[in-house]
């Protein structure tokens, strides 16, 4: 068995347990106790899990929207205004779910645009602004992710394109990779990318490395990402190795086209 698929089995087996010990896992994957923690030590690094005396927990539950909503909002208001900077009147942008990105629904309201969502959030910030040309994604209603979701979201992103398209993240890892914590949001997210010309990730540095086990994207599928991580994190490196513009929250105005390529 490859070293991913085995990450990919103990991730399962702690979400579903809550704990597990070294000796089972070696035992259930056919391998030894020192692969076994090899692969704890890779799993803890990318802060995916946190090892304890024979084995290891998972606790990347992430809190409801509501909750997650109350906090870093300082942060959370440069980057949604670094990210309204970039959108010009008569564009088309999708929001994704996250919080951040409701951040951003107030930086861009009274602005002539129109908005694809899946955000409830988003949707009542908007809703009452006759600038704003509003379409609501269908789907399943997440109640705790205060969001639309499944085949019927993914579906209505088929039929539209957009200018941009500003989503967040429960993690990433050090290679840049865009990670959730929900296998069901993924499909919806990436129906976003594929309907987006320019994909801007929006995630302050409580999302280096974050939290979560099913990939959305990775770098190659990023063309911006705007964060308030340090400058040397790995990420961020690895971000611009790629080609990503990494702009950062503190930095000279941006206008789209020269953006910085440093974090802060």
């Amino acid at each position: 068995m490859l070293a991913e698929q085995r990450h990919q089995f103990i991730l399962r087996s702690l979400r579903s347990g809550g704990t597990a010990s070294v000796a089972d896992l070696a035992e259930q994957l056919d391998a030894s106790a020192a692969t076994i923690r090899r692969d704890l030590l890779k799993l803890e690094a990318d802060g995916l899990i946190t090892r304890v005396h024979g084995g290891a927990v998972i606790e990347d539950d992430q809190p409801p929207f509501n909750e997650a909503a109350e906090v870093q909002v300082a942060e959370k208001d440069a980057i949604a205004a670094r990210a309204a900077a970039l959108v010009e009147d008569g564009q088309s942008v999708i929001l994704d779910s996250g919080t951040t990105v409701h951040r951003l629904a107030l930086q861009l309201r009274g602005r002539r645009i129109t908005v694809i969502t899946n955000n409830l959030a988003v949707y009542e910030e908007l809703i009452a602004d006759e600038n704003v040309d509003l379409m609501l994604l269908g789907g399943m209603v997440i109640r705790e992710s205060r969001m639309l979701d499944g085949f019927m979201a993914e579906d209505n992103l088929r039929q539209v394109h957009a200018d941009w398209l500003f989503m967040g993240a429960c993690g990433l890892r050090s290679g840049g990779q865009v990670m959730d914590t929900t296998v069901a949001e993924v499909p919806a997210r990436r129906a976003m990318i594929a309907a987006s010309d320019k994909v801007v990730l929006l995630a302050d540095r409580t999302k280096f490395p974050g939290a979560g086990m099913v990939k959305i994207c990775g770098p190659e599928d990023l063309d911006m990402i705007i964060t308030n991580a340090p400058d040397d994190d790995a990420t961020c490196v690895a971000l611009r190795e790629a080609g990503v513009r990494v702009v950062p929250t503190a930095s000279a105005t941006i206008d789209g086209q020269q953006s910085t390529l440093h974090c802060r």
